[in-house]
């Protein structure tokens, strides 16, 4: 009798277990590398619904890729804790775990004990952390000023979409000081709205103060100002009864009748909203088209919301409670909007709500299409988190892979004081990081080995902010000189994330996978069903 149920798998010892889980990383590693920095390469995924993706953003990646392996699954893990608690430096997240795991697996191969790895590595980081805090070279000083903003988010962008870093960064930080708190930590990325519209250029996208629906009103009436808005999640519409009911009908007078109580009521419903003052209609439903008619007769601006997310968002810009039933509104129920206009641009309309004190914008982004509005909108997301995590903590790092190599060199040099095996590790912590560098310099078209030895000579000369010119045909620059920066506690939060995976895999030395649980296979062809 096995110790197991039959079907299960065992692996155990370095060999079967801890270097196949290497391998399934490094693989990982491998894919979204190649993604890293302004000139990284874009993935086209399609998903198991069919959808294509074409992306550079590793957060979309190694969501639609569904990684199955265990522990290439830690480091997905490790990438989207990251995307909660920054929204940025996913890409370092998963190409740096790739590499540490690879340099330690050359330890591995060289008999060195894992344990040793592990504490030369936990060595290692908290090193490296220290180092980085040394490193700032610029503080957002005032949060309310788009200029620094824009200083801000303006690298993020760029690593995503290289050529309109200058006005996709305006427009974020132009958005971010119009809903920016009185308590800039309660910063709030949900109050940044992107509305995507087909046609046109990036260059031509705009900030809306409030919300921009994507979509024209339902009636006929299609702009008021200095409005009061009744919202409906519900619908409008006749609510039919609870129980069903049989009408017998003996003439053709009771069968126009019959409608007409219908009627009265819905006008008598729309004119009792009229009169309260209401001019702007939202609904969470249908509207019937007998309502519909009656809007219309009454002058009311009708808007139909399906999400109810949308919805939400919406009662917060103008003010207004959520209605459930189907009488007039009561006044403490109303919001309020300046104006509320029907724009069209590239033959897609565009509902406008603006009010006085709106702490919601709307960057509406414009493009050819719509594989590249959506690369916008990840760009716009991630420098809206930038703007996020800078109310928390302003300070910079200097960007183009400058802060890595400095770590690098400096832990080198702690590295040559460590006593014992843990040594090897520590130094080969300090060859990981040169991953962002060197992938920097590969994807613009540089030799990493030039671009390397470059930078730890510039380094050495006590140039701390040397980083990669992606740009110009030479290989190094000062960053803080060109602006490139990347947020410090971002990058912090990266190095954490990434080496608890890198030690959780570390730790493995056994893998045990029960029988895959699942009933009999359908047979071949029509999915296994009747033909009923």
């Amino acid at each position: 009798q096995g110790l197991l149920k039959e079907g299960a798998r065992h692996f155990s010892g370095v060999d079967e277990a801890l270097l196949r889980n290497i391998e399934a990383c490094k693989t990982l590693a491998q894919i979204t590398k190649t993604s890293l920095g302004p000139y990284g390469m874009n993935k086209l995924i399609v998903n198991h619904l069919g959808k294509h993706f074409v992306t550079s953003d590793t957060n979309t990646m190694v969501t639609e890729l569904e990684v199955m392996h265990p522990a290439a699954k830690l480091l997905v893990m490790a990438a989207k804790s990251q995307e909660q608690e920054c929204g940025d430096c996913t890409n370092l997240c998963v190409s740096f775990g790739g590499e540490l795991l690879l340099r330690a697996e050359e330890l591995l191969k060289e008999g060195i004990h894992a344990s040793d790895v592990l504490k030369g590595y936990e060595l290692a980081r908290t090193k490296a952390l220290e180092i980085l805090d040394s490193q700032k070279v610029w503080t957002c000083t005032d949060i309310r000023s788009a200029e620094q903003l824009e200083k801000c988010v303006k690298t993020a962008i760029a690593s995503k979409q290289l050529g309109f870093e200058a006005p996709l960064a305006r427009l974020v930080a132009q958005a971010a000081v119009q809903v920016m708190p009185k308590l800039v930590n309660k910063f709030d990325v949900d109050n940044i709205r992107v509305t995507k519209v087909q046609g046109g250029n990036p260059e031509s996208s705009f900030v809306v103060e409030g919300m921009a629906i994507a979509r024209g009103p339902s009636g006929v009436v299609n702009c008021k100002e200095k409005a009061k808005v009744a919202v409906y999640a519900a619908g409008i519409e006749s609510q039919s009864t609870e129980t069903k009911g049989t009408v017998l009908l003996e003439s053709a007078e009771q069968l126009q009748n019959y409608t007409k109580g219908e009627e009265a009521r819905m006008d008598e419903f729309i004119k009792s909203i009229k009169d309260a003052g209401v001019d702007i209609v939202i609904s969470g439903g249908a509207i019937s088209e007998i309502a519909g008619h009656f809007l219309n007769k009454y002058q009311i601006l009708a808007l139909k919301i399906t999400s109810k997310f949308e919805l939400r968002r919406i009662c917060r810009t103008v003010g207004a409670t959520s209605i459930i039933r189907s009488g007039p509104p009561l006044p403490e129920e109303l919001g309020y909007v300046e104006t509320c206009k029907v724009e069209e641009y590239a033959s897609q309309k565009l509902t406008v709500l603006k009010t006085r004190d709106a702490k919601i914008a709307t960057i509406v982004l414009r493009s050819a299409s719509p594989n590249v509005l959506d690369e916008l909108e990840r760009a716009v997301d991630n420098a809206v988190n930038v703007v996020r995590c800078v109310c928390r903590d302003p300070h910079f790092l200097p960007g183009a892979g400058a802060a890595e190599i400095e770590v690098a060199h400096q832990l080198q040099q702690f590295g040559a004081t460590v006593p014992g095996l843990d040594q090897y590790a520590v130094l080969k912590f300090a060859e990981a990081l040169e991953v962002v560098p060197k992938i920097l310099a590969e994807n613009s078209g540089h030799s990493h080995v030039d671009a390397i030895t470059a930078l730890y000579a510039e380094h050495q000369k006590g140039k701390k902010n040397t980083g990669i010119d992606v740009d110009s045909g030479s290989v190094c620059l000062d960053a803080a000189e060109n602006g490139i920066f990347d947020h410090c506690e971002s990058k912090k939060w990266a190095m954490r994330f990434t080496l608890d995976a890198v030690l959780t895999i570390l730790q493995v030395d056994q893998i045990i996978m029960a029988k895959q649980a699942g009933g009999l296979a359908a047979p071949g062809g029509g999915g296994g069903h009747d033909a009923d």
